[in-house]
């Protein structure tokens, strides 16, 4: 089954109901070299879901000392297309290696997205 780790909306237990119809059980995580930031959210109805205009977003930025705290879910595949759907196209998915040596995927910010995973 797929990881995913998140560091935002997807911890929210209404976003999760709405995406995933059901509430996921997950473990701390970190996510090295990256930094956090913020997106205003234009999509109406991912601002519905979430009940917010502005998402988290993180940014590759290499440094290893650079940490940004989330939470690792183990879903299903469908369920990882859901979360696909969600997500806005300011983001990206990609596979990148957590602070525990797991790899699981992550939305990060689309326009400096690392080209291969780290």
């Amino acid at each position: 089954m797929p990881l995913l780790f998140s560091y935002g909306t997807l911890q929210q237990e209404n976003v999760q109901l709405d995406t995933f119809g059901r509430l996921l059980d997950g473990s701390r995580d970190d996510l090295p070299g990256y930094e956090r930031s913020t997106v205003e959210i234009e999509d109406r109805d991912v601002v519905a879901t979430s009940g917010k205009t502005h998402h988290p977003i993180v940014r590759f930025n290499g440094d290893p000392a650079s940490r940004v705290p989330g939470t690792v879910f183990e879903i299903t595949a469908e369920e990882l297309a859901n979360a696909d759907r969600y997500e806005v196209p300011a983001y990206k998915r990609v596979l990148s290696k957590l602070a525990s040596g797991r790899k699981a995927w992550v939305y990060v910010d689309a326009r400096d997205a690392p080209a291969e995973d780290r």
